[in-house]
């Protein structure tokens, strides 16, 4: 579904990421832990082209890296669903216009852009603040907005960068929860996280970035006894 071979990147002469490979399968549910500037953030990038590999290859379903033409990425960003710490909302427009916008750029009709952002907010648990405003929400209902903007257009897969950074410990684990149940529905996740305290709750696969290099992998009985993640 999604594969790294001996994926580099260097900006302004520095190693950010070194000969990364890495493969995340259909419908699974990935930790990407480390320190920051680890390269957490930057496999992220990569996976939805925003940003090249130095050296190295990308698949992403049926794309790759290094043929895919400028105009076929939108195409895929389709398909991948991104999630940020710092919620990334239009501060102007309400919660359903916030999701709704991520099909108005692809041009949905009317008719399916109501079904779908109803239906992806009932989701999240929001349908009943679909006209809040942004500042009226909470900092963990505003990460489920984010998160059912990243879901309208049905990804195969949902990236989260450190998405509960911003939350704190019990929104934290409702976002965590709501993840899994994603998860649970089809869709994969990969989600970059410092907080390894969280991802013991709902242990998964996890990957160790250190230095822009894989460290370690973790099998979810591994994470749930360990004490420290060095």
């Amino acid at each position: 579904m999604i594969e790294l071979f001996n994926v580099s990147v260097q900006e302004n002469k520095r190693l950010i990421l070194n000969q990364v490979s890495l493969r995340i399968n259909k419908g699974e549910f990935v930790y990407l832990i480390g320190k920051t500037g680890a390269g957490k953030t930057t496999l992220l990038r990569l996976i939805y082209l925003d940003l090249y590999p130095s050296q190295g290859n990308i698949i992403v379903e049926n794309y790759s890296s290094a043929t895919i033409k400028r105009r076929q990425i939108p195409y895929l960003r389709r398909k991948v669903g991104v999630v940020f710490q710092d919620f990334k909302l239009l501060p102007d427009r309400n919660v359903y216009e916030n999701v709704a916008f991520a099909l108005r750029v692809i041009g949905a009709s009317r008719r399916e852009i109501k079904s779908r952002v109803l239906s992806v907010l009932t989701q999240v648990g929001l349908n009943h603040k679909r006209y809040h405003l942004p500042h009226t929400l909470s900092g963990g209902e505003k990460q489920r907005v984010a998160i059912a903007r990243a879901l309208v257009n049905e990804p195969f897969i949902l990236l989260a960068d450190e998405p509960t950074g911003n939350l704190d410990p019990e929104a934290s684990r409702d976002i965590l929860e709501l993840l899994e149940d994603i998860n649970r529905s089809g869709t994969a996740v990969c989600m970059a996280t410092h907080n390894y305290e969280l991802i013991k709750l709902i242990p998964h696969r996890t990957i160790l970035l250190d230095n822009g290099e894989i460290r370690r992998e973790f099998s979810p009985a591994e994470v749930q006894q360990l004490k420290v993640i060095e």
